[in-house]
């Protein structure tokens, strides 16, 4: 599709902001609002409920009496398989303009929006659907009196509370495996982005999952503290900053002791070493690895750690394609990068960028961004001479900064490269295997890749260590455990 159509779609958007509860949009209990941004242009799009305590009471009670009723709970693994593969093709379906919806919601480029809501969304209803009729217990070795079965069961009433850096997806995240466990949901989108999880939840009750089993909760943090609180919420699922993410400890500390699932903030480094030949492909890989989302990402790698013997050939070809970056309309197709969240948060990108110059780094592309124009849209900037004690070398900046690191050795870059309280992702370029694997084994993160950027798929646990999260993963098979219970049943026969 051309960005004439992209913008075609937008026009006629319709905008859904009631929460979803028991299979019905409405309106939060004391009828409150607020406005929700277009962070493209500063115009409000519409007004969305503003939930409480209330209504988060209302949604626990209504998930609760689904999930005891056994309607989706003790359906069979077979009937769930159903419903989310045709949840999946309604997602499918409604693939564009929701990916225009999500577009316009939070500043995200267009071709992102296809990937992440009419592609990858789908398909994570789908493999979990495809995934939960092979998902089986164990048969214990015992005494031939004895038979031991180790059986899965669903948790039951799971929040999930996701982020605005990728909010559908985010979403999704939890909703899959969670739904396909048999558990009944309620997701809390974030502030500013929640038109998405609005409407998909609509699209769920299409596809067949019964009343009860997914409510959304718009609104602010006091909806989050609610169903971290609840005492009938049995898990939280969390992504989002490492300072939030404690409070859910709290909150599960101070009410039921519920399974808290949580994955944070990153500081994640890029590590070139003297081996590594700076190609395009790497070249692209430290692009998209600061940049995407315009940096807005919890394994963005902005410390980009180079060894001396390539750094100034990696600095000169970096630069030249950090200046072909496009910043402009999300909806525009030829955009390469699109808008900060909020003014807030553009605000907050700026003063670290400013930060990064009083504190003596070198900055060799783009600034602090104009306060007065039309849209949240910040500069990519390139920092040469980043040291470890600054500022921007430790604090998340979560906006579309590449700060060079230099480096005389492998154990250098290692030490620099663990000298962070995160541990979610790290990207090693190398063309010895044997360094590649060291450093692998070596660096305490949930993900390293090897000579390139990614997170990896669907397939493969996502998750941190240290303060980027706790023992829970996201993705792959690992997701599941965070929404089923173990239980050992023990026979013994007389």
């Amino acid at each position: 599709m051309k960005t004439a159509d992209y913008k075609s779609i937008a026009k006629k958007l319709k905008f859904e902001g009631r929460a979803y509860i028991n299979g019905k949009y409405v309106d939060a209990n004391d009828g409150k609002k607020f406005e929700n941004i277009n962070p493209a242009t500063g115009e409000t799009l519409c007004s969305i409920a503003k939930c409480n305590h209330k209504d988060v009471d209302v949604a626990v009670k209504v998930a609760r009496k689904a999930f005891e009723s056994g309607i989706w709970s003790r359906s069979t693994p077979e009937h769930r398989k159903e419903i989310l593969l045709k949840f999946a093709e309604l997602l499918r379906k409604h693939g564009n303009e929701n990916s225009v919806l999500e577009c316009v919601d939070t500043g995200k480029l267009i071709g992102d929006c296809i990937n992440e809501v009419a592609n990858d969304a789908p398909m994570h209803f789908q493999w979990y659907g495809e995934l939960i009729d092979k998902v089986f217990g164990k048969v214990g070795a015992t005494d031939p009196s004895i038979t031991s079965l180790v059986v899965k069961e669903p948790i039951g009433v799971v929040a999930g509370v996701v982020p605005w850096n990728f909010p559908l997806m985010m979403a999704v995240w939890k909703m899959a495996p969670a739904l396909a466990a048999g558990c009944s949901v309620i997701i809390k989108p974030a502030e500013d982005t929640p038109l998405t999880a609005i409407k998909v939840a609509k699209i769920a009750s299409e596809a067949g999952i019964p009343d009860g089993v997914l409510n959304v909760l718009p609104g602010y943090g006091d909806v989050g503290e609610a169903l971290g609180r609840h005492n009938d919420v049995d898990a939280v699922s969390f992504t989002g900053s490492t300072e939030v993410g404690a409070y859910f400890m709290k909150y599960s500390g101070e009410s039921n002791l519920k399974a808290v699932g949580l994955e944070m903030g990153g500081k994640s480094p890029f590590i070139v070493l003297e081996d590594a030949k700076i190609t395009d492909r790497l070249l692209d890989n430290a692009i998209a690895s600061a940049f995407s989302n315009g940096g807005q990402n919890c394994s963005a790698n902005m410390r980009q750690i180079i060894h001396s013997k390539v750094k100034e050939e990696f600095l000169e070809k970096v630069s030249k394609k950090i200046k072909n970056i496009k910043v402009g309309d999300p909806l525009n197709t030829e955009s390469n990068m699109g808008t900060m969240i909020s003014k807030n948060h553009l605000n907050k990108v700026n003063s670290l960028i400013q930060k990064g110059i009083d504190e003596g780094a070198k900055m060799l592309l783009g600034g602090v961004s104009d306060q007065n124009q039309k849209g949240f849209f910040a500069k990519p900037t390139l920092f040469d001479n980043v040291k470890e004690n600054m500022t921007i070398a430790r604090e998340e900046i979560f906006g579309p900064v590449l700060g060079v690191m230099t480096v005389k050795n492998e154990d250098e870059a290692l030490k620099i490269a663990k000298n962070t309280k995160y541990g979610l992702h790290a990207s090693v370029f190398t063309q010895d295997i044997d360094r590649a694997f060291h450093l692998a084994k070596s660096l305490p993160c949930g993900t390293v890749s090897i000579n390139s950027y990614s997170e990896g798929d669907i397939k493969v646990p996502f998750g941190g260590y240290k303060q980027s999260g706790s023992l829970s993963r996201d993705q792959g098979t690992e997701a599941l455990n965070q929404y089923l219970q173990t239980k050992t049943i023990w026979i013994s026969h007389s």
